[in-house]
């Protein structure tokens, strides 16, 4: 597959020819979508893209959880590359007090050897921000700044798949950098075959953080 192609959906909870549900597959790469019964206010409503997972656990972070802090005012060498908001994104309860970098690259960017970035899946790197953002800059078309993550220990998650907290999906690129006031969570449910489709018109309670 060429960097730039949308994945192939190795993730989608689409049914098989028999009728069956396929089993769900975890991987760097996959997106944890919230099922529209998971109310803890720390993750309803959220999606998580993975960055590791093995047998130690897990590891992702929000990406639909801007926070009002500017980029600007922590990281300002940074500020210039971040997405639209230009915010620190909530990555999740673990370790809020550290930053984590996750960038978008460029179609066909040749990220080897480039120092500060390590590709996660497809055009999605990580990126270690005492790196020079001057020479990111060339390869990427935007990145985003978590503080803190969200983890899980060994069998933890597939416990929390097993209640069917989460859908396993496919993520697309452009999710990890997708415009203001873009409601993450609904487009890549509307992106699913029917029936999943239909839950991306669930309504946002009030209360939503």
């Amino acid at each position: 597959m060429a960097y730039g192609e949308e994945p192939e959906d190795r993730t989608t909870h689409g049914e098989r020819n028999d009728g069956s549900l396929p089993e769900l597959v975890v991987r760097p790469g996959s997106l944890l979508v919230s099922s529209i019964d998971l109310v803890e206010p720390a993750f309803r409503r959220t999606v998580i893209y993975v960055i590791e997972h093995n047998d130690g656990g897990s590891l992702g972070v929000v990406i639909n959880r801007p926070s009002e802090t500017a980029v600007h005012n922590v990281l300002p060498q940074w500020s210039s590359l971040a997405a639209r908001p230009k915010a620190l994104f909530v990555g999740g309860p673990v370790k809020r007090d550290a930053a984590l970098c996750l960038a978008t690259l460029r179609v066909g960017a040749n990220i080897d050897d480039v120092p500060g970035l390590r590709r996660v899946d497809g055009r999605i790197a990580m990126v270690d921000l005492d790196s020079d953002p001057d020479q990111i800059r060339p390869l990427v078309e935007g990145v985003r700044i978590f503080a803190g993550y969200s983890g899980w220990t060994f069998g933890q998650l597939e416990g929390e798949l097993e209640r069917n907290d989460w859908m396993v999906l496919s993520a697309l690129a452009s999710d990890l950098i997708g415009p203001p006031r873009h409601d993450v969570w609904a487009s890549v449910l509307r992106r699913q075959p029917l029936p999943l489709a239909m839950l991306a018109t669930h309504p946002i309670e009030v209360e939503r953080n």
